[in-house]
């Protein structure tokens, strides 16, 4: 059986109103994301056509967009969504998304606070 390939999007950066605090959702902050899709390449390493895999740039506007956009309280909820809109795309077989919240509202020195999760389009 084949392993599949991997395409990788690291730092998708978009500004933002997620979170739990009015302050959040009021101001804002910077978040970002990292994808890591798993499908065939084959046909596309085969072709040499663009039409044949994930067109990433396309794809960061769509994930840049959800985080641009409409707010929601837990960036658990922003991984779906954004794990949803990539397996939209045609050729994407699963998806690992992490979003990065690093100017989270926690009163102690950290670096970062980051949601990972893993989904596979239906079989």
């Amino acid at each position: 059986m084949h392993e599949p390939d991997l395409i990788t999007l690291r730092g998708l950066r978009a500004y933002g109103y997620h979170g739990v605090y009015e302050h959040e959702r009021r101001e804002g902050q910077e978040f970002s994301a990292d994808l890591t899709l798993q499908l065939d390449t084959r046909p596309a390493a085969a072709s040499d056509d663009v039409a044949d895999t994930v067109h990433y740039g396309e794809l960061a506007e769509a994930v840049t967009a959800i985080i641009a956009g409409d707010p929601v309280d837990l960036i658990e909820t922003l991984c779906q969504r954004i794990a949803d809109a990539v397996l939209a795309f045609a050729r994407v077989e699963a998806v690992t998304v992490t979003v990065h919240k690093p100017d989270a509202p926690i009163t102690v020195p950290f670096d970062d606070v980051a949601v990972t999760i893993h989904r596979a389009r239906a079989s």
